[in-house]
């Protein structure tokens, strides 16, 4: 500083109001280092008496101060440390101001420090030296200081944080590297701190109290420690020095919320492996047992240890499939199942097969055919959606141990479920349906527009029809369920007796208007005697009915915008849309393995399409349905499940069917009279080979087909979606189910609690999922404790299945019993607070036991 600084700096100290009791201002000028000793005989402030003290005057001075003139504002400039004991003047210090001139004196008095600070001050004098770095600190604007406070600011600002947090310093310097000699931040703190004060607060904040100190072994200490509260510690003997004796909750917070950042996470999922390796994760986990560490989520290989379990019991044949369920659910809550989602999702589809085994462990029973029908589109269909699914999570995690589980999967599907059904189903339609293609009760394909459009039309109304080629009846329960529970509007879904052969030219013909339907000689389907095949035919047939109706694709009505389709669709009451995303991929043997992909491409297509018509086009009646459905097998076929095609006079020969004028007993086929399909003044007949038997053919791929006669190809299905607006009588608004607390207890006294929560209501139509995080935090918002999710999907009735029950451990803190805490619930998918429930805290000692 020099004098004009000085002098500007005194000046605004004496012009400062008077506080209360004070009747003028006496400040002394503390000059150790003898800079300003020939200045202050020269130098004068406005209003204010200036003396020099001395060792030798120091009773004259408390004199002239106390009696002689107790009036006057004194500016005393001396040389001597009034911190000593034995000073005249202390009591006159005690109720004065100090002021420095020196570089550290002006931090403190610019920082509002208390002088005692000044060793600090002094000891980190190079960090306050730059400008930068002391405008980072001063932008804190930290209200009170203490050494602690000050050192942690210090870091802060080394590590470019906006605000002074330990946390998040420790944080910091990890992510950049865990070899010390590398790291950035470790060499600001060599620099510009003291780098055993940083290990210092590693000890304090977090128990790690080594010897030889490295940023590598801190993090083995935070993990191990995190993970020791998951798992007890009778069985982490091995690695019982990584874990703290003191503060370990800190460490379990500070792991959990680097975890869950949403950016940061990827550096702490590169670090945990590390981890894993160096404490041999595998060999510590093998000698515990799964319920032990269930709930851990610390490190991925505890996800690999699960997932094996689960894997190695199914391929031991042990049923406890209830509780392999209840973990794949479990883990879906922790860190690193996105990670393995596709392989949990593999394991629980594989698990509801065996489910589905056992519940029919005497066999698939045999039975009329209309009973065989029904029991596929309300029991049985669920299978080809659980080997639907096993496959679309398989392809996305190719790997040895679901290839293992693939063998399970093709057995009970193929060999034993598909085997079984099409049997039974096979000898039903020998018995009850080649002469009569048709079952009591079950709607015709045929039959669909005269039996549930027309009516539309002839009232007037405007309808929409959906046909999906190929979309087999068990996808379309997915999308109607789907439909139910994200959409204001209702979705029915029945089923129909598919056209036999079971091919698109047909079933695509038996949806239209029509007073008849045939087939040619060519094979080509003809509806009132018109070709039927392509846009325009179809567009043809259905002006025919009425001039205002369209057929349109799919793609085009997405190509377009809201404006554009609304054009479009003007004044049209009939209106026919088609779309191939199914039979696009599965009829090709270049593209027939992405089979399942596409499916689930086509229920996202589908269900877009309907807000599209309900939202663009103002659309209530909507019909979504297919020309087929289709079979489809991963497993190459053998040659045992190939026919060769006995000589008859064809029209047509395909896999799964052969058209022709001839009636005769062949081998391995069932012969269908097709008078109740078409007209047939030809007098066709189609022979449909046995179960999910294939001609023998050249050309495209035979893992998927149609043609055929089996339940998966002919149970056609048919959603009924009536576009409801809010408001309406009867109509459900879309909601989530609430994730409420139940504990009672509203105090909190121990580091380490559990609380109750419970979801409200049960997941069905209308009423979604919820997923939230829990977790404590202070009036300001800072959270204190390790973040919960709950994933709140559970459909049961019984309210005890709807139940979970929580453990959080809270930051190692000077808790204020009298202030108030909260424990927040909040949205994910939102960010919406749902509950903010005040607790207090009181954990007097035991914060640092853990008990």
């Amino acid at each position: 500083m020099n004098l004009t600084q000085i002098t500007s700096a005194l000046q605004d100290i004496f012009n400062e109001p008077l506080e209360d009791g004070e009747l003028r201002k006496i400040v002394f000028w503390v000059d150790r280092d003898q800079e300003f000793i020939e200045d202050i005989q020269q130098f004068t402030l406005e209003d204010v008496k200036i003396e020099t003290l001395t060792e030798n005057n120091q009773f004259y001075m408390k004199y002239l101060l106390e009696e002689e003139d107790p009036t006057s504002n004194y500016l005393i400039y001396t040389n001597l440390d009034l911190e000593i004991e034995h000073n005249w003047l202390a009591d006159t210090v005690l109720y004065s101001k100090t002021f420095y001139a020196d570089r550290i004196s002006l931090i403190l008095n610019d920082l509002r420090m208390d002088s005692s600070l000044r060793p600090v001050i002094k000891k980190y004098e190079k960090f306050f030296n730059n400008k930068e770095r002391y405008r980072k600190f001063q932008a804190f604007q930290m209200d009170s200081y203490n050494e602690e406070m000050i050192e942690i600011a210090i870091m802060s600002v080394l590590c470019n944080l906006k605000t002074p947090d330990f946390e998040e310093v420790l944080k910091t310097v990890l992510m950049d590297t865990l070899e010390d000699e590398n790291n950035k931040y470790l060499t600001q703190m060599e620099k510009f701190f003291d780098i055993d004060a940083f290990w210092k607060y590693a000890a304090e904040y977090y128990g790690y109290e080594r010897e030889t100190k490295s940023l590598k072994t801190l993090f083995i200490h935070l993990a191990v420690t995190a993970f020791s509260h998951s798992v007890k510690e009778e069985y982490l003997a091995d690695i019982k020095d990584y874990i703290a004796v003191r503060n370990r909750t800190n460490a379990l917070v500070f792991i959990d919320h680097w975890m869950h950042h949403k950016a940061d996470y990827v550096v702490f999922n590169d670090y945990i492996e590390l981890v894993e390796r160096e404490i041999q994760l595998p060999q510590i986990l093998l000698s515990i047992p799964i319920d032990e560490f269930k709930q851990a989520e610390i490190f991925p290989y505890i996800d690999k240890a699960i997932i094996m379990y689960i894997a190695n019991s199914l391929l031991e044949k042990l049923e406890d499939f209830e509780e392999y369920i209840k973990l794949i659910k479990l883990r879906r809550a922790k860190h690193f199942y996105e990670r393995f989602a596709a392989v949990y999702e593999a394991l629980y589809y594989t698990v509801k097969m065996h489910e589905f085994y056992k519940e029919y462990s005497l066999g698939i029973p045999t039975g009329q055919a209309i009973d065989m029908f029904n029991a596929y589109q309300t029991k049985y269909h669920v299978m080809d959606t659980y080997y639907r699914k096993f496959y679309v999570a398989y392809d996305q995690e190719n790997n040895e141990l679901l290839k293992k589980l693939k063998e399970q999967v093709e057995y009970l599907y193929i060999h034993w479920y598909m085997g079984e059904l099409s049997s039974h189903w096979t000898q039903a339609v020998k018995s009850e349906m080649t002469e009569q293609w048709s079952l009591p009760g079950v709607l015709n394909q045929q039959k669909f527009y005269s039996s549930i459009i027309a009516p539309h039309i002839y009232k007037g109304e405007r309808v929409f029809v959906i046909i999906s080629d190929a979309l087999r009846y068990e996808i379309g329960v997915e999308l109607a369920e789907r439909l139910n529970a994200e959409t204001i509007g209702i979705c029915e879904i029945q089923s129909m007796l598919g056209v036999i052969p079971s091919v698109t030219k047909l079933g695509m013909a038996a949806l239209l208007p029509h007073k008849t339907i045939d087939i040619n000689e060519s094979g080509q389907v003809l509806v009132n005697g018109q070709v039927s095949s392509g846009l325009e035919h179809r567009k043809s047939i259905l002006e025919g009915v009425t001039e205002d109706s369209i057929a349109i694709y799919y793609q085009d009505i997405l190509n377009m915008n809201k404006a554009g389709r609304r054009e479009t669709f003007k004044g049209k009451k009939l209106i026919y849309i088609y779309h191939d995303t199914i039979d696009a991929v599965g009829d090709k043997a270049t593209t027939e393995i992405y089979t399942f992909d596409a499916a689930e491409k086509a229920v996202n297509q589908l269900y877009d399409l309907v807000k599209i018509i309900r939202d663009d086009l103002s659309g209530t009646n909507i019909y979504i349905t297919a020309d087929h459905g289709f079979l489809y097998q991963r497993e190459p076929l053998q040659e045992s499940d190939k026919i060769i095609k006995e000589p008859m006079e064809m029209i047509e020969a395909k896999s799964r069917y052969i058209l022709s004028k001839e009636k005769k007993e062949v081998s391995g086929q069932t012969c269908i009279d097709l008078s109740s399909v078409i007209r047939n003044e030809l007098q066709f007949f189609v022979y449909v080979p046995n179960g999910t038997i294939r001609n023998r053919n050249q050309g495209s791929g035979i893992n998927f087909v149609h043609g055929g006669a089996s339940l998966q190809e002919i149970v056609v299905p048919l959603l009924i979606f009536k576009n409801k607006r809010a408001g309406q009588k009867g109509v459900k608004s879309i909601s989530k189910v609430d994730i409420r607390l139940t504990s009672t207890m509203r105090r909190i006294t121990n580091s380490i609690f559990h609380l109750s929560f419970f979801q409200t209501e049960k997941v069905e139509e209308k009423m979604n999922p919820r997923t939230v995080i829990i977790y404590m935090a202070d009036e300001e918002g800072n959270i204190l404790s390790n973040e919960e999710r709950v994933i709140g999907d559970r459909t049961s009735d019984d309210p005890a299945e709807r139940t979970f029950k929580l453990q959080f451990a809270l930051k190692s803190l000077p808790y204020d019993r009298n202030k108030t805490y909260y424990l927040i619930i909040k949205d994910m998918e939102t960010g919406i607070m749902t509950e903010k429930i005040p607790f207090s805290i009181n954990l007097g000692i035991v914060s640092d036991f853990d008990f």
